[in-house]
C-alpha cells in the first residue's frame, strides 16, 4: 500500500478517535451538566418540579422528574433502577444495610420540612379535627362527622405516616379509599360532604391551574394531637416550630456514587437559591435564605 495513503489513513483515524473522545468528554454527566432521572414522591411533587425548573435555567442540566409512591420509589432505588430520588423521610436502618451489602452508601440531604393535612368538603361547620379520632375511625370505630377516609395510593408516605401514628397498617376497606394521586384526593373530597382527605400540603399551597377548582371547595383542618397545643393549623410557622403533628422532614437520596447531578441538585436544594424557593412555596428550609440590608448614611432628596 502506498505509505501515503497509509499516512492517511492512520490520520483520520486518530482524528475519528479524537472527536469520538471529545464527543464522550461533552456529554458526561458531572454535578451541573447532563442528563438525569429523578423518582419523586408523589405528594411533594409540586416543590421539586418548582426547584428542577430553576435549576435548569441556572445550568446545563436535564433533570427528568417522575412521581411515584414511596414504596415504588425505595424498591427502586434499592434495586439499582433509579439512582437518585426526593421523599419525606430518611432510609431505615434495613434500607441501609441493604445497600451496605451491595457496597453502595447514599448520601441523605435533608433540604425542607413539609406536612400530611386533612381537608373536608367547604360546606362543613367545623373544620376542627382530632387525631385520635381519626385513628379511632381508621381502627374501625363510629366516629362522629366522619364518613370516610380518602389517601392519594395504598402506597403512599402518607399512608405510611398515618399507620406509624395508628399502630396498624391502613388497607382500603369499608369507608377508607385509595386513588392514585393528590389531585383525585381532593376532587373527591371536593364534591362529596363528610369524607376527610389525607394529603401533602404543598398540593394544596402551589396547586396545578386545573387543581384549583377542587381546592377551592375544600377547607384545611386544624389537627388536635395532644392538649398541650390544642388545635393547629398547618401553617409555615407552625410547620417549623415543631407544633403541627404532621409535620415531615424532606429528603433528596443520592445513590450515584460518584460527582453527578444528584450532588449538584442536592446542593442546589440546600443552598441560598433552592432555599429561598422553599421558603416562598409555604414550606419550612433547613436555614432560613440571608437577606442584605443596606444602610444609608446620607438620605437623598428625589426632588432636588
Amino acid at each position: 500500500m502506498n505509505k501515503k495513503y497509509v499516512v492517511l489513513t492512520v490520520f483520520l483515524l486518530a482524528l475519528l478517535i479524537f472527536i469520538a473522545c471529545k464527543k464522550s468528554n461533552n456529554d458526561e454527566e458531572t454535578i451541573i451538566k447532563g442528563k438525569a432521572t429523578l423518582y419523586v414522591d408523589e405528594s411533594i411533587f409540586p416543590i421539586v418540579e418548582d426547584q428542577q425548573a430553576v435549576f435548569e435555567t441556572q445550568y446545563d442540566a436535564k433533570l427528568t422528574l417522575k412521581a411515584k409512591s414511596e414504596t415504588e420509589i425505595i424498591n427502586s432505588l434499592l434495586n439499582d433502577s433509579v439512582k437518585i430520588a426526593v421523599i419525606p423521610r430518611k432510609l431505615s436502618a434495613q434500607e441501609l444495610k441493604v445497600f451496605s451489602s451491595k457496597k453502595i452508601f447514599p448520601k441523605e440531604t435533608i433540604f425542607a420540612s413539609d406536612a400530611v393535612v386533612f381537608i373536608a368538603n367547604k360546606a362543613i361547620n367545623d373544620s376542627l379535627i382530632s387525631l385520635l379520632d381519626i385513628i379511632k375511625f381508621m381502627k374501625g370505630e363510629n366516629v362522629n362527622g366522619i364518613k370516610g377516609l380518602v389517601f392519594d395510593n395504598p402506597n403512599s408516605s402518607t399512608v405510611r405516616l398515618l399507620s406509624e401514628r395508628a399502630g396498624i397498617k391502613v388497607t382500603p376497606q369499608k369507608n377508607i379509599f385509595s386513588f392514585a394521586t393528590n389531585l383525585e384526593v381532593v376532587k373527591y373530597v371536593s364534591e362529596n360532604q363528610g369524607l376527610i382527605g389525607v394529603v401533602g400540603v404543598d398540593w394544596l399551597y402551589q396547586p396545578p391551574l386545573d387543581m384549583q377548582s377542587f381546592i377551592d371547595k375544600t377547607r384545611i383542618m386544624s389537627v388536635k394531637a395532644d392538649e398541650k397545643f390544642g388545635f393547629v393549623y398547618p401553617s409555615q410557622e407552625n410547620i417549623g416550630n415543631g407544633k403541627y403533628p404532621l409535620a415531615r422532614d424532606l429528603y433528596i437520596i443520592n445513590c450515584q456514587g460518584y460527582s453527578g447531578l444528584g450532588m449538584g441538585f442536592a446542593s442546589f436544594l440546600g443552598g441560598e437559591r433552592g432555599q429561598r424557593i422553599i421558603l416562598k412555596s409555604g414550606l419550612v428550609p433547613v436555614r432560613y435564605p440571608s437577606r442584605n440590608i443596606v444602610v444609608r448614611n446620607k438620605i437623598l432628596n428625589d426632588n432636588n
